[in-house]
């Protein structure tokens, strides 16, 4: 499994790029004098960019064994997206003094690298604030207006490897031995074995399109009233892990991170649900394997993190960060019977509808 191009973008770390570097090319790329600031990443080098005039901005450095057209393939969907939804708020990208909307360069003598500046959106992540009642069912609306934005959008590399790809969730099975618990192995076990059974064979039929596929708390920006919740969203960022895959897995992901820790768990998943079916209706057979998909997120969220934390120890904390609340899904998820939460949605979303 490790010689998968899905994984060794995982496990290969990317050369670091200083600071000074990152000003470089701001200035001879594109034209702006910057400060720059070094972020965490999953895969590339990243830096926050400061404008003389104030602008800010993303530039990113791919992983050199990232695959070139993976990255055109992002480049051209946000391009995608700048049409069909001008007002979304996505980041825009920012084209080079050659009018290119990004470039390979050789960083620091090493293998080339593909160079990207995007536009840097305002707000807070949403992992830094206390989530208020609303916000999930405004995420929900937000995340369908996304995938309408996407909806036609095609290109080679869409349907690309990788990891966190919830239709390949089987393949993390060799790396099930990196949770130290027997208990939990098995319960990850289950769920595996019941998504290639039971619910793949589903949804290898469901209606299809390219998706972001990692609406979590750490690529969801959020805004508010100065003196009210933060409950707004005013931003949706890192379309690293965007692929082609049923369009329902794109809501699976996205509510998988609103379990409720008290009281009913499913509570904020289904107004996050709720949300995107209003903008975006969802299938019966869609609402039907919903539940399934929810823990097929999970299990990835527990057992790739799990898995990462081993390679990258220094960064552990980062990698780590969604997967207690996953955890936390799963254990609660066992007193529910999957039938029994498919027809909670379907009541859920019957109730939305009534005027």
């Amino acid at each position: 499994m490790s010689g998968t191009p899905a994984v060794s973008v995982l496990n290969t770390k990317a050369p670091p790029v200083s600071e000074e570097k990152a000003r470089r090319i701001a200035r001879e790329h594109y034209g702006l004098a910057v400060m720059a600031k070094p972020l965490i990443g999953e895969r590339d080098s990243n830096f926050h960019l400061k404008a003389a005039d104030g602008q800010d901005y993303l530039l990113k450095v791919a992983n050199p064994v990232e695959d070139q057209t993976v990255t055109d393939f992002q480049t051209r969907a946000l391009m995608h997206m700048a049409t069909r939804d001008p007002s979304l708020p996505v980041p825009r990208v920012v084209e080079t003094v050659r009018g290119e909307p990004y470039f390979s360069l050789a960083v620091d003598g090493g293998q080339p690298r593909i160079v990207r500046m995007l536009t840097y959106l305002p707000g807070v992540p949403l992992a830094r604030v206390e989530r208020s009642p609303g916000l999930p069912r405004n995420l929900g609306l937000g995340l369908g207006r996304l995938d309408l934005a996407l909806a036609g959008f095609s290109h080679p590399a869409s349907g690309h490897e990788l990891l966190w790809d919830l239709s390949h969730a089987a393949k993390l099975r060799p790396l099930i031995a990196h949770i130290d618990d027997s208990e939990r192995q098995r319960l990850i076990g289950r769920v595996l074995d019941r998504l290639e059974s039971t619910v793949f064979p589903r949804t290898a039929s469901f209606r299809r399109q390219v998706i972001h596929n990692d609406f979590n708390p750490s690529n969801i920006l959020v805004t508010g009233s100065a003196d009210g919740p933060q409950d707004r969203l005013a931003g949706i960022i890192d379309f690293g892990d965007m692929v082609e895959a049923p369009l329902v897995n794109e809501v699976a992901v996205g509510a998988s991170y609103h379990v409720a820790e008290e009281g009913d768990f499913l509570a904020p998943i289904k107004a996050f649900v709720a949300g995107y079916h209003a903008v975006l209706p969802l299938e019966e057979g869609e609402v039907d394997c919903l539940f399934d998909l929810l823990l097929a997120r999970m299990t990835l969220t527990v057992v790739i993190s799990a898995w990462r934390s081993t390679l990258e120890p220094d960064n552990r904390d980062y990698i780590l960060r969604n997967a207690g609340r996953a955890w936390t899904g799963l254990s609660r998820a066992q007193a529910l019977p999957p039938a029994q939460a498919a027809e909670e949605f379907h009541l859920h979303l019957a109730r939305e509808r009534t005027p």
